[in-house]
């Protein structure tokens, strides 16, 4: 079993996740993360101290965009397998700071992939998004069908991504998995997210902007999950589909050593549900601002996961009520309590 993985955005929310479960199975890691203040650094810090001890694992703050360190950096370690977690994030913010998104998604990962290929990687495992399905309304969304359409230039640089993966696959033979998240939360998430940002307000006695007046669904699912289905398919190395025809051309599969996955819920919530089961765990209602949509946004997220469960037998585990009750007992401890 390869033992030796390349995490980055090891300091993030998944990242760091995923690094605590493989470290708690063994593997040997290598973190990397820049540390940027797109959001609060402390938080990014403080998720690192909990495993920054561990002698196995390695940390070192370097730009994924920053090739000599990059090359620096598989120069001087065996790496087998490396899981791109690293990316700026974000739909809104895309819209007012494109450039951190070219520098960081395409950019940035292209400067991975050179470095993945040289070292002849046995997997390239990277995070894609639920965004690149767009403007697709077919639900629920599957890795089979066209994603051609994006609505937010962060969903184009994922897009983007599984691109350029499939190039790298074809040229070079690198097997490369690329991971469609579906809504992540949970405890040490992001403050950009909404449960992050709805428990902040109500806790502070401030309104909570709805958007689309609260006509959306989303298929949130709870970062436990999430790192099960990366920790299951680290070991899946994709092989060509042998199946594959060039003129019905399947979007999920290749004659290469190529996959998509979603990894979702599968089971999408309404947004004003979610918020009752918010409130009914703080125990306090919410002042509600009704809002239209906004600017590259989507009104439903629906995971179809039939392609990973067949492939690692991955199956979500935790329902919408104990993923909520999880991030508020962690941001009471971590906000309230200090």
């Amino acid at each position: 079993m390869p033992n030796h993985i390349l995490v980055t955005g090891a300091a993030g929310f998944i990242g760091f996740h995923l690094c605590r479960h493989l470290l708690d199975h063994n593997r040997q890691i290598i973190g990397l993360d820049n540390l940027n203040d797109y959001y609060d650094v402390n938080l990014k810090k403080d998720r690192l101290v909990q495993i920054e001890n561990d002698h196995r694992f390695t940390f070192y703050q370097i730009d994924l965009a920053d090739q000599s360190a990059m090359e620096e950096l598989f120069a001087s370690h065996d790496i087998d397998i490396v899981i791109n977690l690293a990316a700026q994030a974000g739909v809104r913010y895309s819209l007012t700071n494109p450039d951190a998104y070219v520098q960081s998604n395409v950019v940035g990962f292209v400067n991975l992939l050179e470095c993945a290929r040289k070292k002849k990687i046995k997997h390239m495992v990277f995070a894609s998004s639920s965004s690149v399905y767009g403007a697709n309304t077919k639900m629920p969304f599957s890795v089979h069908d066209n994603v051609d359409h994006p609505v937010s230039l962060y969903a184009a640089t994922k897009k983007s991504n599984e691109l350029i993966a499939h190039s790298y696959s074809h040229i070079y033979h690198l097997p490369c998995t690329g991971l469609r998240f579906f809504t992540v939360y949970g405890p040490w998430g992001r403050p950009d997210m909404a449960l992050f940002l709805f428990t902040r307000a109500i806790y502070a006695g401030e309104p909570i902007d709805i958007f689309n007046h609260g006509k959306m669904k989303r298929d949130f699912t709870y970062i436990d999950d999430i790192v099960q289905g990366v920790a299951s398919i680290i070991d899946q190395i994709p092989q060509p589909n042998e199946h594959w025809l060039s003129d019905q051309p399947d979007p999920g599969t290749s004659y290469v050593p190529y996959r998509i996955y979603n990894i979702g819920n599968n089971s999408p919530i309404e947004l004003m549900h979610f918020i009752e089961i918010l409130e009914s765990t703080i125990g306090k209602k919410a002042e509600k601002n009704f809002m239209e949509m906004q600017a590259g946004d989507v009104p439903a997220t629906y995971a179809n996961i039939n392609d990973i469960y067949e492939a690692v037998g991955f199956k979500p585990e935790t329902d919408i009520q104990t993923g909520i009750q999880m991030f508020v007992q962690w941001y009471q401890e971590y906000y309230l309590r200090k």
